[in-house]
């Protein structure tokens, strides 16, 4: 008896370490590895679009990352806004929606108005949905859900509370990538990752092309997801019925 093949993933989520190595690699200040990550952003939403990914989940500011150096939490803040400039109308191109997700009332007001506006740019888009994790973080997705059942006087339970996350509007994740050799997930995903295939590669996030793509979604299809059943059970399930 053979193990079935494994689908596509539907949803990818990245979580895109290294961009500061990079840089330091190359004798260069490490907000130029932002910009370079930015291109690399850029590169795996087409690849994925390519691909038939519905969606693809990129954890882009935790809401650690406060505490780095003053002047690299401000350029990054300013790259986002140059960003959204410059890929908002390739989104509404290619027919991406685009999704930011994360607290935002510590954000300026620019920046929330910034992030609202990009999202309704994109609103009509159907080939893809792009969520990008700003200013998240895992046990905040966690605590807020909890908190808007109860101030709703609702019954916490796993269905309600998986819908009252911020990532409510689609599945959970089938795969979780990160980049730049780490081996933890680092806050990012907690409650939706629970079931999700886990791939780690040293490549650092600026030099995550096609190809290292196309390496982790098949890595993910040779693997068997058995959601707690057996690989009988599994095979038997997938078989089509005579």
């Amino acid at each position: 008896m053979q193990t079935a093949p494994q689908a596509a993933p539907r949803h990818i989520a990245i979580v895109m370490d290294g961009n500061g190595r990079w840089a330091k690699q190359r004798h260069l200040p490490r907000l130029a590895g932002h910009r370079q990550g930015v291109e690399s952003l850029r590169r795996c939403v087409n690849a994925c679009a390519a691909r038939g990914i519905e969606v693809l989940t990129v954890f882009a500011f935790s809401s650690e990352n406060w505490s780095r150096p003053p002047d690299e939490v401000s350029g990054l803040m300013e790259l986002m806004g140059k960003a959204l400039l410059r890929e908002v109308p390739r989104l509404v191109s290619d027919g991406v929606r685009l999704y930011f997700v994360g607290e935002r009332a510590s954000l300026s007001a620019g920046m929330r108005e910034a992030l609202q506006s990009a999202e309704a740019a994109t609103a009509a888009n159907r080939r893809m949905v792009l969520n990008v994790c700003f200013n998240y973080g895992g046990r905040w997705d966690i605590a807020q859900a909890a908190a808007a059942l109860a101030a709703r006087g609702e019954a916490i339970t796993e269905e309600r509370l998986a819908r009252a996350m911020a990532m409510g509007h689609v599945p959970d994740p089938d795969l979780v990538i990160r980049t730049g050799g780490e081996t933890r997930i680092s806050n990012f995903l907690l409650w939706q990752a629970a079931y999700a295939e886990l791939y780690f590669t040293d490549a650092l996030w600026p030099d995550f092309d096609e190809a290292a793509l196309d390496a982790a979604i098949a890595d993910y299809a040779a693997r068997e997801r058995r959601f707690g059943r057996t690989s009988e059970q599994v095979v038997n399930v997938s078989e089509p019925s005579c």
